[in-house]
């Protein structure tokens, strides 16, 4: 019995599995491979998170940046950047330069030093030494030597061997260093310096303020010095014969390298000022200083602080003294370190200082120190991409080639800045790749502050092109945030049409704006509508299963003209009456707006200018929930976005509201869930938190036990639907035992089949397209599929006029599901459609046709408005889909002719059309769920492509569904700098507090990550930068030519002429042997105190030397070969000489015998 009804059970599942597709869909041919995929990442743009230190290659003209986070920018002329990232993810201590040699040493806080070679285009480690008993303070490497200083925690030095990247035998005690006489440790090294003109002298700084002259040669202290303040930086003058100290009173000190004094030459605080009492004033630490000198005689001293305290905490500075004027450079954002740059490398010659690099907490500056008043460069790297927070981001990889220069056009001419250096940028290291993209590239990203900034991403490079800032079109709120913890203009999503150069932006005041470009300047006012999207079930009352809630109204539908259905009368009439005995009963609506148009006449520059906005009041006092979703159509003249309660169709051509309808109303009689009622504890601790906000509603209205149903409300001029809902952004300020309540509604993990009550339902994917609603359907018509959170997929019918003259004056009408008109008399039930339903919340879908290419969308091509007799062109879509859907010659009537392909959270979908059979499904993921999920175009061809919250990426071909690469790619848990709360808890949780709080987070990172054609994606990996990777194989061969060399054959500066008064007089540079003082002389250095650990590089370069032993001796014995040939030939030829010429002796020989064989001797 059991394995009959097993038998029975694997029967039904059998059935249930197989796709039900038709043949003509089993044919379509798939060329995408496995093997045609590659995750890699590629480059990445912006500032460094974070940063912590900053080295500058004078020769090459390269410069280099450490982060916090163990990342390594290395970046030179505009093009030139590369990105590399230590394993340890160790903050950057100190990064030094091998000068002209194409090698970087980095020192980590983790302990550990690492070689980088930056020869080729992607830097790599080759040795990394790590230090087991001491911390690193500091390193020194002096100019063309291999030998580094490094400096510790307990005050000690060592010296590696950068060849071998060993540690010498030789080491500076820091109890030899100091006097005998002190008692106390001197602190850790915080300066390491050789001596100009004396390379054998060390000077050594420690914490305390005790400097030390070592002699390399005597192994002995030569000087000491002792300042009465802690010390923070040393620096030499040229000439070798002083030093100058800054410490953490704000003062700097001068010191003589064969002084006799115990104090120092000279003490000056350079901002400090006396109070009343005649008291000077304490200042802040001065943290380091560089004293350099130029061919006219000035010098350069340049420090970082030293301000009074009154000043420091607003003030970050870079000081400046040239001979007697100090100017102060103040800076906007905390300093971080700083470098001069000189023209000379050479340290015992005149350094020509032209340049100051200035690295700040939050930008990088450059100043002109040729150019009176000390300008800035203009930076050409992307390096303002955090100017302001980023909120959203958009990638585009095939837009239009006219779109580009059409943003740079009217970019340039906005973005016109004065008080830059006229100078060139003085980081032009490097060379450009040999080979660019073929198509164009650009990233728009949205901003706190309410700006827009689109971006040139077509090379490895990132070029601002254009600003928009959307808060201009409103008046300035007088609070600067409306929740408090959210700018009131952040950008939370962007919709851009590139063909008709139509943006569309949502923020985070619930408010949408739509922006027309135009090359002129124009004044005009901009039009406002007001659309509260809300919707309320039962607050109080019976809600138990035998208790009769009150029949759905008929659908209502608005136009301009507000032509309604005769339903739509009866339905108005209802609503009409149910508002006057609701008014009559004293309860009131108040709607709130937080923003305001600007009103009037607005001058608008060229660019996008502002042409509808759509706001989202407040209803009874409460907030409504961010918009979740937004698409534009430009060949519909449509906009569509969507809530946590509801749906909204905006006509822009006419500048009307078409739909304004709750989520539960879209379903009609079919909606499969039970609304839950809201909490009235709930509700009355809500309404106490928004009592000095605004008006709160009457207790009457919040349990008179009387479930509202949808009603149409006039608000702006505009026939909008109103409802109440349980606000999402209410559930997340909620307390802990509130999450309940509603986590059913946000649950990832949660099956969607077994939800019953429901408080509500969030609209997430939006797409126009003309396609097939009913399955008795034969030709497409333009629709609306509306996906929610809850896994529903809903079309809602669109009636556009056929002309463009009908359509400026005809109304569209907008009909969603027609369930609302199945019931056309008793026992008939007409055709309607179908509500498709996913597990897990709609992400992404698509339109695929009979062959599985993607049906491009229908749009109207962009045209200058005031250019008059050209006509509107618009694509060929249309026309071509029906002649691409024509009816096949199969065995029916009527063929297949679209299929669409729906991605959720867990799920995968494909459905045709219209026969609206499901003929290939997939599970993306059982445990996890899906963050960003998109379909692309790649290679002539359609995949799926999702990011899933274990941090794999997942690649599924169309329309077939078929797994081609599933791999590891990025933790979530490095984007969680995007989260609001600290942490981000593990996605597999099935605590619903926890899930709520996942759904929360991954929201915005899903608005930051982007799939786009070509196989191309970014993401914001830190606050202040972007990554871009790929998942083609194509592009990763690509790649390397794409990417700028960093290092270019240079030839290095002359040395320094001798003197020949400098070296009878002194002061001539002396010579030194650093390798027979460091070498094998002075021993091996402990292996206990570093260990040596070899670069990933370093193991084959050794297995490639083997074999290049190998193949050398192979060659070596074949050239010996060889050359035992070539003298066996040479031996031959000359024995056959030899032979010829006794052959030729032998004949003149025997001719001289016969002429003179019959002579006597006296005949001769």
């Amino acid at each position: 019995m059991k394995k009959f009804t097993r038998n029975v059970i694997d029967g039904f599942r059998s059935s249930v599995a197989q796709p039900t597709a038709k043949p003509e869909h089993v044919s379509i041919v798939e060329t995408l491979r496995p093997e045609q995929f590659q995750v890699a990442k590629t480059v990445r743009h912006g500032f460094p998170y974070q940063p912590t230190a900053v080295a500058f290659d004078p020769i090459q003209k390269i410069l280099a940046v450490g982060t916090k986070r163990g990342s390594i920018r290395i970046i030179g002329r505009p093009g030139v950047d590369v990105h590399v990232r230590h394993e340890t993810e160790a903050a950057v201590l100190q990064l030094q330069f091998l000068l002209n040699e194409g090698a970087l040493v980095t020192a980590t806080t983790d302990d550990s030093l690492h070689l980088w070679n930056y020869r080729q285009k992607r830097p790599e480690i080759v040795h990394s030494l790590k230090f087991a008993r001491e911390r690193l303070t500091c390193m020194h490497l002096p100019f063309q030597s291999k030998w580094l200083y490094v400096g510790t925690e307990r005050g000690n030095i060592h010296v590696v061997n950068l060849e071998v990247f060993q540690l010498s035998g030789y080491i500076v005690n820091w109890n030899k260093a100091i006097e005998l006489s002190r008692k106390t440790h001197p602190g850790p090294v915080v300066h390491l310096s050789d001596c100009p003109i004396d390379p054998s002298k060390l000077l050594i700084g420690y914490e305390s303020g005790q400097v030390v002259v070592w002699d390399l040669k005597n192994r002995a202290a030569e000087v000491r010095y002792q300042a009465a303040e802690p010390l923070k930086s040393v620096c030499w003058h040229y000439e070798g014969k002083q030093f100058m100290c800054s410490h953490t009173d704000g003062s700097l000190t001068t010191w003589a390298v064969k002084q006799t004094s115990p104090k120092p030459v000279s003490t000056i605080f350079p901002h400090a000022k006396n109070n009343k009492d005649g008291k000077q004033e304490p200042c802040k630490p001065i943290q380091k200083v560089e004293w350099k000198s130029s061919k006219t005689g000035e010098t350069f001293v340049v420090f970082s602080g030293g301000l009074t305290n009154d000043r420091a905490g607003r003030t970050p500075s870079i000081t400046v003294i040239n001979g007697k004027t100090t100017t102060v450079l103040e800076m906007e954002h905390n300093v971080v370190d700083f470098i001069t740059l000189c023209e000379n490398p050479w340290p015992s010659e005149l350094a020509e200082p032209y340049a100051l690099v200035v690295l700040l907490h939050n930008d990088l500056v450059v100043v002109d120190l040729h150019t009176q008043g000390y300008p800035c460069f203009e930076n050409p790297y992307a390096m303002d991409l955090h100017e302001s927070p980023v909120t959203c981001c958009s990638y585009i990889a095939d837009c239009p080639a006219d779109v580009i220069p059409a943003m740079y056009s009217v970019g340039a001419r906005s973005q016109k800045r004065a008080g830059f250096s006229e100078k060139e940028w003085p980081i032009a290291g490097g060379d450009w790749g040999s080979k660019s993209c073929s198509y164009a590239e650009m990233i728009i990203t949205g901003h706190a502050d309410g700006s827009i900034k689109f971006w040139d991403a077509s090379s490895v490079s990132l070029q601002v092109l254009y600003k928009l800032k959307t808060a201009k079109v409103f008046e300035k709120p007088r609070t600067r945030s409306i929740d408090g913890d959210e700018d009131p203009f952040a950008i939370q999503h962007i919709s851009l049409c590139p063909e008709s150069r139509l943006l569309c932006v949502a923020g985070a005041t619930v408010h949408l704006i739509l922006f027309k470009y135009c090359k002129q300047e124009t004044y005009s006012e901009v039009p406002c509508l007001e659309i509260p999207i809300v919707y309320e079930v039962c607050e109080s009352g019976d809600c138990s299963p035998e208790y009769e809630y009150p029949p759905r109204p008929t659908l209502q539908v608005a136009s301009k003209q507000h032509n309604i259905s005769s339903s739509g009368d009866s339905s108005d009439k209802k609503f009409l009456s149910q508002n006057h005995n609701r008014r009559k009963a004293g309860a009131s609506l108040d709607y709130f707006v937080p923003i305001h148009v600007r009103g009037g006449a607005q001058k608008k520059a060229p660019g996008y200018q502002a042409d509808l906005v759509c706001l989202t009041p407040w209803v009874d006092g409460e907030p409504p929930s961010q918009i979740s979703a937004v698409t534009i159509n430009s060949s519909y003249g449509l906009i569509s976005y969507g809530n946590e309660s509801g749906l909204v169709i905006i006509d822009y051509i006419q500048k009307t509201c078409l739909l304004n309808m709750g989520t539960p109303e879209l379903y009609g009689d079919a909606d499969p869930y039970q609304r839950v009622p809201r909490s009235p504890k709930r509700a009355e601790s809500s309404n106490a938190k928004e009592e000095e906000r605004s008006k709160s509603p009457s207790s009457s209205d919040q349990l008179n036990g009387v479930c509202l149903s949808p009603t149409g409300v006039r608000v702006g001029g505009v026939m909008c639907r109103r409802g109440g809902s349980e606000r999402g952004d209410n559930m997340r300020r909620c307390k802990s035992q509130d999450k309940l309540d509603g986590s059913f509604s946000r649950s990832r993990s949660s099956s969607i089949s077994s939800l019953d009550n429901i408080s509500s339902e969030a609209i997430t994917c939006l797409a126009f397209a003309d396609s097939y609603t009913r399955k008795s359907d034969t030709q497409t018509c333009p629709t609306l599929w509306v996906g929610t959170s809850l896994g529903s997929i809903i079309q809602v019918i669109l009636s556009i006029p056929s002309t463009t003259e009908a359509r400026q004056t005809s109304s569209v009408v907008v009909s969603p599901s027609d369930c609302w008109y199945s019931i056309v008399s008793p026992g008939v039930v007409e055709d309607h459609c179908t509500i498709f339903r996913l597990k897990g919340s709609i992400l992404a879908m698509s339109f695929l046709d009979c062959n599985g290419a993607l049906i491009p969308y229908a749009y109207e091509s962009w045209r200058d408005a005031n250019r008059e007799g050209k006509k509107l062109e618009r694509t060929p879509t249309k026309s071509l889909m029906n002649n691409r859907m024509s009816p096949t010659n199969s065995g029916e009537q009527w063929g297949d002719r679209q299929f669409v392909a729906f991605a959720s959270e867990k799920v995968a979908r494909v459905v045709a059309l219209p026969s609206q059979n499901c003929v290939y499904k997939q599970i993306i993921t059982e445990a996890s769920f899906v963050i960003k999920a998109d379909i692309v175009q790649y290679k002539d061809s359609v995949c799926l492509v999702c990011y899933v919250a274990t941090g794999h990426i997942s690649i599924f071909s169309l329309p077939s569904l078929r797994q081609l690469l599933y791999i590891d790619f990025l933790p979530l848990v490095d984007l969680s700098f995007q989260t609001r709360k600290t942490g981000i808890v593990d996605p597999m949780l099935s605590i619903w507090g926890q899930q709520i709080f996942v759904n929360e987070d991954t929201d915005q990172i899903a608005r930051t990550f982007c799939f786009t054609n070509f196989g191309h994606g970014m993401y914001l990996c830190s606050p202040s930068e972007i990554q871009k990777f790929t998942i083609s194989l194509d592009f990763c061969k690509d790649l390397q030519e794409l990417l700028g060399e960093l290092y270019v054959a240079c030839d290095m500066p002359e040395p320094p002429k001798q003197s020949f008064f400098k070296g009878l007089f002194g002061g001539a540079v002396s010579q030194f042997d650093r390798e027979e003082l460091f070498g094998d002389s002075s021993g091996k250095g402990s292996r206990s105190v570093a260990k040596h650990i070899p670069g990933p590089t370093t193991q084959l370069d050794a297995l490639n030397m083997r074999a290049g032993t190998l193949a050398g001796e192979v060659n070596r014995t074949k050239m010996l070969l060889v050359e035992r040939g070539q003298k066996l030939g040479d031996l031959e030829d000359k024995s056959g000489k030899m032979m010829t010429e006794a052959e030729a002796f032998s004949t003149v020989a025997h001719k001289v015998m016969l002429k003179y064989k019959d002579k006597k001797w006296y005949q001769l």
